[in-house]
C-alpha cells in the first residue's frame, strides 16, 4: 500500500469523529495543506497551495472548518492516538511527558494572550501558552492531550471570555492542574500508568508530586537547586509525644544539628567518587553523556498534610566536569533498585517532546493559527497533531525522518497559478491590452 492510500485510510478513520460528512473534505484538506511545503500554514496559504483554482472559495471553508465547526478536538486527538499508539513499541513501557509551549503573540485580543514566561523567547514576553502530554517510547512520541493555560486575567474577564468563545466551565487552573487533569482524564479512558517525565516548572511543585504518586504513577522530574531534602542518613525526629488534648501531633522535628539542606548544597557535599560518567544515547553527532551522581532522599518541603514525611526516592545530580555548579537535578520515585545508567535514560527521554514541538512549530505549523477564539485555537492545534500523527506513523512504518513522507503530498498538489494574487497584496496596475 502506498503512502497516498495510507494517508486516505487515516484521513477516513479520523473523519469518523467529526460528525457531519460535510466536515471530511475540510479535515483532508487542512492536514493537506499543513504538510505542504509553504513558509506560512494560517489558512490562507493553505487554501491556495491545496486549491489554487479556487483558493477563496476554499479558504472560506477551511476557515470555518477550523475556526466555526462543532467537533471536539478532544475526539480528534484520541483518534490520533488509535492510530499511531499500536504501531510504537511499548513492550518495554512507555512515558507520559508533560510539558508547555509558548506562541509569541502581538496586541491583546487573541485568546490567552498576556505578558507571561515564554519558552521559546526564553524571557516574559506577550504570548500564549498551550499545555501538553505526549505518550513516548524510544521509538517515536506523539501528543494525546492539549489545552491552552488560560491567565487569570482572561479567565475573571467576562467580556473577553464571551469575544474568545471560551466555554462556561473554563476557569483559572494552574499549568500543573491542567497537567493532573489530563493525566487523570487519560487514566480513567484506560491509559496505562507509565512513568511521568516534566521539567522543573512542574516537579518544584509538592502538589503535583504528591498526586503522581496518589495516582501510582512513578516519576522523573526537574528540580531546582533551591529544593531541600533530608540527606541520606538524616531524618527528622518523631512528632512530639501526644499529650491527649486536640488533633496528635504529626510534624517531624527539627533540631539545631538535624536539618534538611538545599540539593545543591548536597552535591557539593558528595565525595568526586560519587559521580559516573554516564552515556544515555546516540545523538545527531555524538554519543550524549554527562557526569551523574544518584543518592537516596526525602523531600523536606512542607510539613504539612501529606508532606510531613516523605518516603525516600531518588535525587539525580547532572554536574559536568569542570563546572562550578551541577547543571540539572531530578527527584524520582522509580525504584530504589535500578541501575545507574536506566535512571539517566529515563530522566533524558524528555527530548522526545522537544522533537515533537520542533517539527510541529517549523514543519506543521503548530504556531501559525492566526484567529483569535478558543475553538479555533484548539481545532487547529488538534490538525497540526493530526498531521504530525500520520508523518510519525510513517516514519515507524518505513523506518524514514518526520519530514520524508510530506513530499507524497506536495506531489499531488497543482502548482500555484503565475498570476495568482495573495489576499491583501497591494494594488497593481491592470494589464494593457
Amino acid at each position: 500500500m502506498s503512502a497516498s492510500e495510507r494517508f486516505e485510510q487515516y484521513m477516513e478513520h479520523l473523519a469518523a469523529g467529526l460528525g457531519h460528512a460535510d466536515r471530511h473534505a475540510g479535515l483532508k484538506g487542512y492536514c493537506t495543506g499543513l504538510m505542504l511545503p509553504l513558509t506560512r500554514k494560517s489558512v490562507e496559504p493553505m487554501a491556495a497551495g491545496v486549491d489554487p483554482l479556487r483558493a477563496s472559495a476554499r479558504h472560506q471553508a477551511l476557515h470555518h472548518f477550523v475556526a466555526k465547526a462543532d467537533w471536539s478536538d478532544e475526539e480528534l486527538l484520541r483518534r490520533i492516538s488509535q492510530w499511531v499508539v499500536p504501531k510504537m513499541d511499548l513492550s518495554t513501557g512507555g512515558f507520559w511527558i508533560i510539558d508547555d509551549t509558548g506562541f509569541p503573540k502581538k496586541g491583546k485580543h487573541s485568546v490567552g494572550v498576556a505578558r507571561q514566561y515564554c519558552g521559546v523567547l526564553g524571557k516574559q514576553d506577550n504570548c500564549q501558552v498551550a499545555v501538553s502530554v505526549s505518550l513516548a517510547c524510544e521509538q517515536a512520541s506523539v501528543p494525546v492531550a492539549y489545552q491552552l493555560y488560560l491567565p487569570r486575567e482572561w479567565a475573571e474577564d467576562t467580556e473577553r471570555r464571551e469575544k474568545a468563545g471560551i466555554p462556561d466551565e473554563v476557569r483559572f487552573t494552574t499549568k500543573t492542574e491542567i497537567a493532573l487533569q489530563q493525566l487523570e482524564s487519560l487514566l480513567a479512558a484506560g491509559a496505562p500508568k507509565y512513568c511521568v517525565l516534566a521539567d522543573a516548572g512542574y516537579g518544584v511543585d509538592n502538589a503535583f508530586r504528591q498526586r503522581l504518586s496518589d495516582l501510582g504513577m512513578p516519576y522523573v522530574v526537574g528540580i531546582t537547586s533551591a529544593v531541600v531534602v533530608w540527606p541520606p542518613g538524616v531524618e527528622p525526629l518523631p512528632p512530639k509525644p501526644y499529650s491527649g488534648i486536640g488533633r496528635p501531633p504529626v510534624m517531624p522535628r527539627r533540631t539545631r544539628n538535624r536539618q534538611p539542606i538545599s540539593v545543591k548544597e548536597l552535591a557539593h557535599s558528595l565525595p568526586p567518587t560519587a559521580f559516573q560518567t554516564i552515556s544515555w544515547r546516540e545523538g545527531s553527532n555524538e554519543t550524549l553523556s554527562g557526569r551523574f551522581a544518584a543518592v537516596r532522599v526525602r523531600h523536606a518541603g512542607g510539613n504539612s498534610g501529606k508532606a510531613r514525611l516523605r518516603p525516600e526516592q531518588w535525587l539525580l545530580i547532572e554536574w559536568p566536569a569542570g563546572d562550578a555548579d551541577p547543571l540539572k537535578y531530578f527527584l524520582s520515585t522509580l525504584p530504589a533498585d535500578i541501575a545507574l545508567d536506566e535512571l539517566v535514560a529515563q530522566a533524558h527521554m524528555r527530548w522526545r517532546i522537544e522533537r515533537d514541538y520542533q517539527d510541529l512549530k517549523q514543519e506543521l505549523g503548530l504556531g501559525h493559527y492566526e484567529g483569535r477564539g478558543w475553538r479555533g485555537f484548539h481545532h487547529h492545534a488538534a490538525l497540526s497533531i493530526a498531521a504530525y500523527g500520520f508523518l510519525v506513523s510513517e516514519r515507524i512504518t518505513t523506518g524514514g525522518s518526520v519530514g520524508t513522507k510530506k513530499n507524497f503530498i506536495a506531489r499531488q498538489t497543482p502548482a500555484l497559478p503565475a498570476d495568482y494574487i495573495p489576499r491583501g497584496s497591494p494594488a497593481r496596475p491592470a494589464t494593457r491590452g
